[in-house]
């Protein structure tokens, strides 16, 4: 592999865009709708990503505030995309269990998940204000960032910033593998997916690998998302177990989640057992033996 004729992704152009479209989308209605917040929460983890993947060589007081503003941004708007995944997945469990969602449908937690909110024209006072700050953060990180050098970045430094990556999230499977709580599969997703949208950057590396690559992790970290949703219902629901007040249609209800649940968990584990298995080393990962840059 001659170095002259490789060449990363540009870094500077995507992180700007990335904030750019999330800014467009943001302000494109009064109030954004499901997919809008769902899109904007998937380009500010890219940008914190991406953040975290330059942070070493990057000259800038706020490098790590823009992180924090980034995380801060996409936490706002957590709120607006639960009811939407909450009630998208208890749909489906309808459709297999009508009966027993039919015997339920005295619980006022569950039939208000299972409400669509109508659309509104414009926001709420609270929606408003947390519109209004997201569009201030994302204004000033870009701002910041516009003002950045990026045109030196050491492709080597960026693959070694790669493999810390890498090796944190091999960590975390290692925790979950060993004890798999539903808060450390949480992690482990988070640390994927950083690896994930730090890896777009290396696709002229080896594209076809890095691709696939890419839709392999795509697939484990919706597997994980669709576990911490259920995780999320269920306490959503209040339930906890023992409970003199649960019903055993509720309990039943729980026990159908939780088989969801291990269904999911059973596709992760072959996944990133070939992906994140000890031992591993990132050149590997990438299709290579030895990689030099």
């Amino acid at each position: 592999m001659d170095p002259d004729y490789i060449k990363l992704k540009d870094i500077k152009s995507e992180l700007s865009s990335y904030l750019s479209d999330a800014l467009t989308l943001l302000k494109e209605n009064p109030v954004p709708d499901d997919n809008a917040v769902h899109n904007i929460r998937v380009l500010l983890k890219r940008s914190r990503a991406v953040l975290k993947l330059i942070e070493t060589q990057i000259e800038s007081e706020y490098k790590e505030k823009d992180i924090i503003s980034l995380k801060e941004a996409a936490g706002l708007m957590t709120s607006w995309r639960d009811s939407t995944v909450y009630r998208k997945t208890l749909k489906e469990l309808k459709k297999e269990y009508p009966g027993l969602f039919n015997s339920l449908k005295e619980n006022t937690k569950l039939t208000t998940l299972l409400e669509k909110n109508e659309p509104v024209a414009e926001p709420d006072p609270k929606m408003k204000q947390g519109i209004e700050h997201i569009e201030d953060l994302l204004k000033k990180t870009a701002y910041r960032i516009r003002f950045l050098n990026m045109k030196d970045f050491d492709p080597v430094v960026l693959l070694k910033e790669l493999d810390k990556t890498y090796n944190n999230a091999i960590d975390h499977f290692l925790i979950c593998r060993n004890n798999p709580e539903e808060s450390k599969l949480h992690e482990f997703r988070k640390k994927c997916k950083d690896f994930l949208y730090q890896l777009f950057f290396f696709r002229p590396l080896n594209s076809p690998e890095i691709k696939a690559l890419e839709k392999k992790l795509e697939i484990l970290t919706h597997n994980l998302g669709k576990i911490n949703d259920i995780s999320q219902i269920v306490k959503a629901l209040g339930y906890n177990y023992p409970n003199e007040f649960n019903s055993p249609e509720l309990d039943e209800l729980i026990v159908h989640m939780r088989e969801y649940q291990d269904d999911y968990l059973q596709k992760v584990w072959p996944a990133a057992t070939k992906i994140f298995s000890p031992g591993r080393k990132l050149v590997n990962v990438l299709g290579y033996k030895i990689l030099v840059i």
